[in-house]
C-alpha cells in the first residue's frame, strides 16, 4: 500500500532537507506512546535509525538509508526497514523536499507498506496514517520563519 502526505512549508529545499537530523526526528516523535531513539546516524546513504517502542507496544524498529540524492528541483533520501514492529513486512519510507520558490518547498512523505497480506496492510493503513498526518502541524512549526 502507499501513502503520500504533503506539507508546504517555510524555506528553501536545500535549507529544510539539511534540518533533517536527530533534532527534527525528536519533534516528530508521536505524542501517544512511549519510543527511544536508540540510534540515529543521519539521513545520508548508509545511515541507520534504531527506534524501540516502550509502549503501547514493545517493539524493535531498525531503517537503513539506502538512498539520497538532491538537484537543482529537490532533495531526498529513503529509509527502508530491516526490522519491523509485528504486523509490518515491508517498508520504504521516501522524505522529498521540493522546491516551490526560493523561499518555500514541499515537504512529501512517501510511504509504501504491507503486511503479511492485503487485509492485514489494509488494517495498518489508518494507523499510519493517523502517525504520520500529526507531521503537517509539526513541519509547518518546525519551519517558520
Amino acid at each position: 500500500m502507499n501513502l503520500k502526505i504533503k506539507t508546504l512549508v517555510d524555506g528553501h529545499y536545500k535549507a529544510v532537507m539539511a534540518q533533517f537530523d536527530l533534532k527534527l526526528f525528536e519533534a516528530l516523535k508521536p505524542p501517544i506512546g512511549e519510543m527511544e531513539i536508540v540510534e540515529f546516524t543521519g539521513s545520508k546513504q548508509g545511515d541507520r535509525v534504531h527506534i524501540r517502542f516502550k509502549s503501547p507496544l514493545k517493539a524493535e524498529w531498525i531503517s537503513e538509508i539506502t538512498e539520497d540524492f538532491e538537484d537543482e528541483k529537490q532533495a531526498y533520501f529513503v529509509d527502508e526497514g530491516k526490522v519491523l514492529p509485528p504486523g509490518l513486512t515491508y517498508w520504504r519510507h521516501k522524505h522529498i523536499v521540493e522546491k516551490v520558490t526560493e523561499n518555500s518547498s514541499h515537504i512529501i512523505d512517501d510511504i509504501t507498506f504491507e503486511g503479511p497480506n492485503i487485509l492485514v496492510s489494509a488494517l495498518l493503513y489508518p494507523g499510519i496514517f493517523m502517525g504520520f498526518y500529526p507531521r503537517k502541524r509539526i513541519y509547518k512549526k518546525y519551519f517558520k520563519k
